[in-house]
């Protein structure tokens, strides 16, 4: 692997560090001006007043933030394929550590009493049919196991008069023969939609000692955890989790998970 390679990755990290704080800021700015507007409508009208300008400003420069952070994040996508050996495996779903001596982590076990939803998780599969194209937590039977898992899926379709989804599984993992993405008709039951990415207001807050549901780092796979922190870290509205059965030198690792990968732990749960 050519250290100038890793340069070039480390340099684009460091520009998108960057222009994630640049993009904090200007949010800053703009829910200032939002809030100015709000309080005093009448200062627009004005002489003088550039509040309506500053404010496309704002918003043009934000815009402008977001592309390059889209543009950079691809130059380090396309760094990192390049310097990854031919045939490496994709990323993993639900293989999580390394065969041998090290510990696998064991996959949730969804017994027949987990299907029963909370009363908020059936109101947000009222709207089901919004829910197409959106990624979602989905209980599976995998084509090739006996044993069910919970991991992402995107909906292709609902349909309302078998109360049934129809979801992709983008990525079926290296773990699996053939491999390839494969379909499933799922009822209501073994899906949880995640929170809005962009509405962490609006996402349920979970507190400290709270079992959840997440997606595990590096994985498209959700096993149980739980809370450590009880509050959401306020800049990235990340939680701070311990997985179950993720022992490293016999302790649980705390591990960082964006709040729109977490999910309430379905009813009835035995442990």
């Amino acid at each position: 692997m050519a250290s100038p390679d890793i340069a070039g990755i480390l340099d684009n990290s460091k520009e998108l560090d960057q222009l994630r704080k640049d993009q904090e800021e200007v949010l800053i700015e703009i829910n200032k001006m939002h809030k100015k507007l709000q309080t005093t409508p009448e200062v627009v009208e004005k002489s003088g007043d550039n509040s309506l300008s500053r404010l496309k400003f704002l918003y043009t420069r934000a815009k402008e933030l977001s592309e390059n952070e889209v543009r950079i994040s691809n130059q380090l996508v396309n760094q990192l394929d390049a310097l990854l050996p031919p045939g490496l495996p994709g990323q993993p779903r639900r293989r999580i550590g390394k065969e041998g001596n090290e510990q696998k982590k064991k996959r949730l076990k969804t017994d027949s009493d987990i299907t029963r939803l909370s009363p908020i998780m059936r109101n947000q599969l009222e709207t089901s049919a919004s829910l197409k194209g959106e990624q979602v937590a989905a209980r599976v039977t995998p084509h090739d196991s006996d044993k069910d898992e919970w991991f992402v899926v995107k909906v292709m379709h609902f349909d309302k008069e078998t109360k049934e989804f129809e979801v992709l599984d983008e990525e079926p993992g290296d773990d699996e023969e053939g491999g390839g993405q494969r379909k499933y008709r799922l009822p209501m039951a073994n899906i949880i939609p995640f929170p809005k990415r962009n509405d962490p207001a609006g996402a349920q807050d979970f507190p400290h000692g709270r079992q959840v549901l997440a997606v595990y780092p590096g994985t498209t796979a959700l096993y149980k955890a739980t809370v450590v922190n009880g509050h959401r870290k306020r800049k990235t509205d990340d939680y701070i989790l311990e997985f179950d059965d993720d022992e490293e030198d016999g302790s649980l690792p705390q591990r960082t998970v964006p709040f729109h990968k977490v999910v309430p732990l379905p009813e009835g749960h035995r442990q």
